[in-house]
């Protein structure tokens, strides 16, 4: 079959197409434009990564907060030294989580006993437990607070 006439009454050589198409091709990737690299290290591209959504849980009951707000503050110390930080120097002493940070102490009285502290100083005591001062803000009486919210005074 040496051609053939389409629909549109157009006469079609194959061995003609056929050349046609290879010079087509031919000037397609004559002149293929190559990136321009711009470093000698080549890095792999990164592939899709898709959201997670499993069939069924890994862990049967999602672990609960290590530190919340009562977990955090064990209990207020109401030591004579203490007590005389609570006079004289405007500050609440606690006794507090090893683990807690001085953001975590300073949330967990905002949250507490509703207090505002200028700065939180922690030391780890000799029996191993965390002594944190909470210096509060001038407008706020420690002695107050100590008698009100805390009842150590």
């Amino acid at each position: 079959m040496p051609g053939y006439t389409s629909q549109l009454g157009q006469y079609h050589d194959e061995k003609a197409t056929r050349h046609v198409l290879r010079l087509g091709m031919q000037q397609v990737h004559a002149h293929k434009v190559r990136k321009i690299r711009t470093s000698t290290t080549f890095h792999r591209p990164k592939t899709l990564q898709l959201s997670r959504s499993p069939k069924y849980p890994r862990k049967s009951i999602p672990h609960e907060t290590r530190l919340d707000q009562h977990k955090i503050i064990i209990h207020p110390l109401n030591t004579e030294s203490a007590m005389k930080k609570i006079e004289e120097n405007n500050t609440l002493v606690f006794i507090v989580d090893v683990k807690a940070n001085k953001r975590q102490i300073k949330q967990a009285l905002k949250t507490l006993y509703d207090v505002d502290t200028v700065k939180i100083n922690t030391l780890i005591r000799p029996d191993g437990s965390k002594k944190a001062f909470a210096r509060l803000t001038p407008d706020v009486d420690a002695l107050d607070i100590a008698a009100t919210k805390l009842a150590i005074v």
